[in-house]
C-alpha cells in the first residue's frame, strides 16, 4: 500500500467529526424532543375526547341508583340525564365547529374543557334529579366545545405523515369510551351513582392545566366573520327537536302524532338552515358549509359514521339487555362481560389507520360495518336462553370490537383527508354531530325493538334486534364503500 494515500486520513481537520457528530446529536435531540411533544398534545386531546365520549354511556348503567336516591322519579323523566347530554352535545358541535375556526380552536377546546370539568362536579353534588339534569346540559355544552375542536387541533400539531397514528388513536379514545362505558359505571355505582360523574374531574383537571403548556393554538387567520346567528339557532332547535322526537318515540309510539309532528317539524327546520346557508350574508360564516358537502368522500364518510352508530348504540345497549334480562347477570358482571369489545377497538384502531392509508379508507371502513353485522349474526345464531358466555356470546363481541377499530380511524381519516386545514374544526365537527344523532337514533329503535318484552326475556325476544343491527351494518358497509380511497392522509388544499 501507498502511505501517501493514508496521509489524508491522517492529517484531516480533527474537528470535522466531532463537529458532524454534534450535529446528527442536536438533530436527534430536536427528534426526540418534537415526538415527546407530539405525545403530550395527544394525551391531552385523547382524554378529553374518551372523557366526552364516556359520558354518553356511563351514565345510563346508574339509572337504577339515581332512582332509588331520588325517590317518585320515572324512568321515563329520569332518561333525560343521558337524553340532555346527547342532545345538546350533538345540536352544538357545528355551532362550536365554526366557531372555533374564527376564535381559535385552542380557546374553545379549553373553555370546553373548564365547563365540563366544572359541570361533573355540579352533577356528582346534584340535590334533585332536575337539578342533575341541568348539570348534565351544561356538561354536554362544555362535551361539544372539546370534541368539536379536538381533530383539528391534533392535526394542526402532527405532520401528515403521521395521520395515521394520530386519527387511530383520536377515534380509539371515542370507541373504547363507548365501549367501556358499561363496566366502568358498572364499577363505579357500586360505591355510589356520584362516581360515575366524580370520575371525571381529576383527569378533565389535569388535562386542562397540562393542556394550557402544550397545545398550540390554530384559527383560520383569514377569516374576519362571525357565525351567522340565525342559521346556528336553526340548527341548534332543528337537531334538539329531532333528537326528542327519537328519545321520546317508545314512549308515544313511533306513528304517534307527537313523534310524527317533532320529527317533521325538525326537518323542516334542517331544511331551514340549508337554505339559510345557500343565503347567508357575506358579512356571516354560513352555519353549514354547503361546498363541503359536495365532496362525496367527507359526505359519504359522515353517512357511514351515523348509519355505523345506529348499529354500535344498539349493541351496546342490546347486549346489557341481553346479559341482565335473559342470563341474569348483575349490573358488574354485565360490565365485566363487555370489556373484550373495546380491547380489540382499541388493538385495531391504529392498524387501521395504517390499512386505511394504503388500500383506501373506504374499503376499510365497509369491512369494519361487515365484521359488525358478523358479529351481530353470529349473536342471532348462536346465543340461547341458558349463559354460555365464551362459546355464544364472546366471539361475536370479538368480531364487533374489531369493526369499530376498523370503522372510526377511517371515517375520521376521510374526512380529514378531503377537506382544506381551515375547514377541519368544522368538518370533524359535522363528523361527530353526525355520530351522536346515530347513537340516539340506534337506542330509539332498539328500545322500540325490545321494549314491548312481557315477563321473562328469552334469547328469541332479541332475534329483531340482533337482525336489526345486522341488517345496518351492511347499509353502512354499502355507503361506506362509496367513500372510495379517500385516505391517502394529505391535507387537502385551502381554497
Amino acid at each position: 500500500m501507498n502511505p501517501a494515500t493514508e496521509v489524508p486520513a491522517v492529517t484531516a481537520n480533527p474537528t470535522s467529526l466531532p463537529s458532524q457528530a454534534d450535529e446528527l446529536l442536536e438533530d436527534e435531540t430536536a427528534v426526540a424532543e418534537e415526538n415527546r411533544s407530539l405525545t403530550r398534545v395527544l394525551i391531552v386531546i385523547a382524554a378529553a375526547v374518551f372523557l366526552a365520549s364516556l359520558d354518553m354511556f356511563i351514565v345510563n348503567i346508574a339509572f337504577p341508583s339515581i332512582q332509588a336516591d331520588f325517590t317518585g322519579s320515572s324512568i321515563s323523566y329520569l332518561s333525560w340525564v343521558l337524553n340532555g347530554y346527547m342532545i345538546v352535545f350533538a345540536a352544538l358541535l357545528m355551532p362550536f365547529g365554526r366557531l372555533a375556526d374564527r376564535l381559535g380552536r385552542k380557546r374553545i377546546f379549553m373553555a370546553g374543557l373548564l365547563i365540563f370539568t366544572i359541570a361533573s362536579a355540579a352533577c356528582a353534588l346534584a340535590w334533585s334529579v332536575d337539578s342533575l339534569i341541568a348539570f348534565r346540559v351544561i356538561q354536554g355544552v362544555g362535551a361539544a366545545m372539546l370534541m368539536s375542536t379536538s381533530l383539528a387541533l391534533l392535526l394542526h400539531h402532527f405532520p401528515p405523515a403521521r395521520w395515521p397514528v394520530a386519527i387511530g388513536i383520536w377515534a380509539a379514545a371515542g370507541g373504547m369510551a363507548a365501549a367501556l362505558g358499561p363496566p366502568l359505571g358498572g364499577l363505579l355505582v357500586e360505591a355510589s351513582w356520584r362516581w360515575v360523574f366524580l370520575v371525571n374531574v381529576p383527569f378533565a383537571v389535569g388535562a386542562w392545566i397540562y393542556g394550557r403548556s402544550v397545545i398550540n393554538e390554530s384559527r383560520d387567520v383569514n377569516e374576519n366573520r362571525w357565525p351567522d346567528v340565525f342559521g346556528t339557532l336553526l340548527l341548534i332547535v332543528g337537531v334538539a327537536i329531532i333528537c326528542w322526537g327519537l328519545v321520546k318515540a317508545p314512549d308515544y309510539g313511533w306513528g304517534s302524532s307527537e313523534t310524527v309532528v317533532a320529527l317533521a317539524a325538525g326537518v323542516i327546520l334542517l331544511a331551514a338552515t340549508v337554505l339559510r346557508a345557500s343565503r347567508t350574508p357575506k358579512s356571516r360564516i354560513p352555519t353549514i358549509e354547503l361546498p363541503m358537502f359536495a365532496n362525496r368522500a367527507f359526505s359519504m364518510a359522515c353517512l357511514t359514521g351515523l348509519l355505523f352508530m345506529v348499529a354500535f348504540s344498539a349493541v351496546l345497549l342490546g347486549g346489557i339487555l341481553f346479559y341482565t334480562s335473559v342470563w341474569g347477570y348483575s349490573v358488574i358482571q354485565s360490565g365485566l362481560a363487555f370489556t373484550p369489545g373495546p380491547v380489540m377497538a382499541a388493538a385495531f384502531a391504529i392498524p387501521a389507520g395504517r390499512f386505511g392509508a394504503r388500500f383506501g379508507s373506504g374499503r376499510m371502513a365497509a369491512l369494519g360495518c361487515l365484521f359488525l353485522s358478523a358479529g351481530s349474526v353470529y349473536w342471532l345464531f348462536m346465543m340461547g336462553s341458558t349463559p354460555d358466555y365464551l362459546v355464544e356470546n364472546l366471539p361475536g363481541q370479538i368480531l364487533i370490537g374489531t369493526g369499530v377499530g376498523l370503522v372510526f380511524p377511517n371515517i375520521s381519516a376521510a374526512v380529514a383527508s378531503t377537506l382544506p386545514p381551515t375547514q377541519l374544526a368544522t368538518g370533524s365537527a359535522v363528523l361527530s354531530a353526525g355520530r351522536q344523532i346515530g347513537a340516539v337514533l340506534g337506542v330509539s329503535i332498539l328500545v322500540a325493538i325490545v321494549g314491548a318484552i312481557k315477563g321473562p326475556a328469552t334469547a328469541a325476544d332479541f332475534h329483531e334486534a340482533w337482525i336489526f343491527i345486522a341488517a345496518t351494518g351492511v347499509v353502512a358497509a354499502g355507503v361506506g364503500l362509496t367513500i372510495g380511497a379517500a385516505a391517502a392522509l394529505k391535507p387537502a388544499k385551502a381554497s
